[in-house]
């Protein structure tokens, strides 16, 4: 059984998800609500996350993820069982 605080933390990033298709080009739009949610306007960085893709703003990921943030990310995984 997974923690409490991990189902939370896991159904708090999942809430905004959306099923799209792929065009025959190979691409995806993004409905506009998660656009201006992800504040994405131009450049973007696909996260593989286990068996998910995020995909975020280049500029909001660049400002968001720092060495230091992995470091406690993994030690609070650690903490909840959750291992990679």
């Amino acid at each position: 059984m997974i923690d409490k605080e991990a189902r939370q933390f896991t159904r708090f990033f999942l809430a905004g998800a959306a099923s799209v298709e792929v065009d025959k080009q190979g691409r995806i739009l993004l409905p506009a609500v998660l656009r201006e949610f992800a504040g994405i306007t131009k450049d973007t960085v696909l996260v593989g996350v286990g068996s998910r893709v995020e995909i975020w703003s280049k500029d909001r990921w660049e400002g968001t993820v720092t060495y230091q943030d992995m470091e406690e990310i993994s030690k609070h995984m650690i903490e909840l069982g959750i291992g990679i």
